[in-house]
C-alpha cells in the first residue's frame, strides 16, 4: 500500500474490489500468546479460497502488541495478493488512533471504524469528531462503519444519519467506504446510502444474501468484511462471476450455498440476538469446516455447544462444502496446535 490522504479515495475505487473475509487471530493451547502457524494458514488459505481482502478481528481477546505482531504476520503472509483491514475496535479513541498510526506502518491497507463500548455521543457532531481524529491520524482509507449496534438511534431513526454520512465524505478525504447497515426492518436505509453516495466513495452491505440486489442495482464492487469464511470459495465466486457480469452463473452458487445462509442465520442470529455481539467462535467453527486453522481464542466470547455445531455441520455438507471429516473436538486445539 501506497497512497496519500489525498489519493486514498481515488486509490480504493481502482483497488477495493471483490470479497473481504475476517481473520479470527488463534492463540497457543495456553493462551499465553499468538500462534504464528495459525496465522499463516489461515491468511494462505483466505488467498486460495478468492478472499481479496481480510480485516484482523480485534475482539478476540488480543492485547495491543498482539494486534501488530499480528498484523505483521498478515501483511508478510499476505503479499501482493490480500489486502489488510485494521479493526479499529479498542477501547479509546488513543488507543484506536496508535493502533491505526502502527498498523500503516507495518503495511496495512485500510481500516474499520468502530465505536468504543463507553462512547455515548449527545449529537452528531461528537460522532463526527470521533471519525475524523481517527481519519486525520493516518493515510490508510477509512471504511465508515454504519450500522445499528453503535446505539445511535437517539441522533437519527435509521441509527446512522445519511447526512452525517455525507458529511464525512465531503470533509475526510481518506473516507474511501462505507459499510451500511442501518435503517432496518427492510433495506431503504441501506438503499438510501447506495442512491447518494455510492459515486463518491464505496458503498456496500456486508449481508452476502444482499448481494445480487446491491450489485445488480448499484455495482457494488467490494463487499465486506463479514462471515464468508462459512461458504468456503463460494460468495468470492459468485461475487466474481456477478461483476464479470454471469449473473445466472452466479446464482447457481447462491442458491446451492443456501442451506448455509439458512443455518447461519438461524444459529448466529440467534446466539448474537440481546447480546450486540458478534458470536466469533460460531463463525471460527465455520471457517473450520472449510479448511481454516480453528483453535483457541480467549475470553469475552460466548461458548459454542454440539447443538450449534451439529446443525452448522450438516448444513455445509447439504450446501456441497468441501467439509472437513475431523471430529468436532479438534476444532478446539485447531489445525495448527502450539
Amino acid at each position: 500500500m501506497s497512497y496519500s490522504r489525498l489519493e486514498a479515495r481515488a486509490w480504493a475505487k481502482e483497488n477495493m474490489k471483490g470479497i473481504c473475509g475476517c481473520l479470527l487471530p488463534t492463540f497457543t493451547s495456553d493462551l499465553s500468546k499468538v500462534n504464528e502457524r495459525a496465522v499463516r494458514h489461515d491468511i494462505d488459505l483466505e488467498k486460495q479460497l478468492g478472499m481479496s481482502s481480510a480485516l484482523i478481528v480485534s475482539e478476540c481477546g488480543t492485547t495491543f502488541e498482539e494486534l501488530l505482531r499480528i498484523t505483521e504476520i498478515s501483511v508478510d503472509e499476505a503479499g501482493d495478493d490480500l489486502q489488510i483491514v485494521v479493526h479499529a475496535a479498542l477501547p479509546t479513541l488513543q488507543d484506536n488512533i496508535r493502533l491505526v498510526q502502527e498498523s500503516e506502518k507495518r503495511g496495512a491497507t485500510y481500516v474499520l471504524l468502530s465505536y468504543p463500548l463507553t462512547f455515548y455521543p449527545r449529537t452528531e457532531q461528537e460522532v463526527f469528531d470521533y471519525t475524523k481524529a481517527v481519519a486525520d491520524s493516518t493515510n490508510l482509507g477509512v471504511i465508515v462503519f454504519a450500522m445499528h449496534l453503535w446505539n445511535f438511534r437517539r441522533l437519527h431513526p435509521s441509527h446512522f444519519s445519511p447526512r452525517l454520512i455525507g458529511r464525512m465524505i465531503d470533509e475526510i478525504p481518506n473516507v474511501v467506504a462505507v459499510k451500511s447497515e442501518v435503517g432496518g426492518p427492510g433495506v431503504g436505509g441501506i438503499a438510501e446510502i447506495f442512491h447518494k453516495y455510492r459515486d463518491q466513495v464505496i458503498v456496500m452491505d456486508p449481508i452476502e444474501s444482499n448481494s445480487p440486489a446491491w450489485h445488480s442495482m448499484y455495482g457494488m464492487q467490494w463487499m465486506g468484511t463479514s462471515n464468508y469464511e462459512a461458504y468456503g470459495p463460494w460468495v468470492a465466486r459468485y461475487f466474481d462471476l456477478m461483476r464479470e457480469g454471469r449473473f445466472d452463473d452466479a446464482m447457481e452458487i447462491y442458491w446451492r450455498i443456501h442451506p448455509v445462509r439458512e443455518a447461519d442465520s438461524a444459529v448466529v442470529g440467534q446466539a448474537v440476538a440481546g447480546t450486540a455481539m458478534v458470536h466469533r467462535y460460531l463463525w471460527k467453527y465455520q471457517g473450520w469446516l472449510n479448511g481454516f486453522n480453528g483453535g483457541p481464542m480467549r475470553a469475552p466470547l460466548s461458548r459454542i455447544n454440539d447443538g450449534q455445531m451439529a446443525q452448522l455441520r450438516a448444513a455445509a455438507v447439504a450446501g456441497g462444502l468441501d467439509v472437513t471429516d475431523s471430529p468436532d473436538h479438534e476444532f478446539f486445539t485447531g489445525r495448527n496446535p502450539a
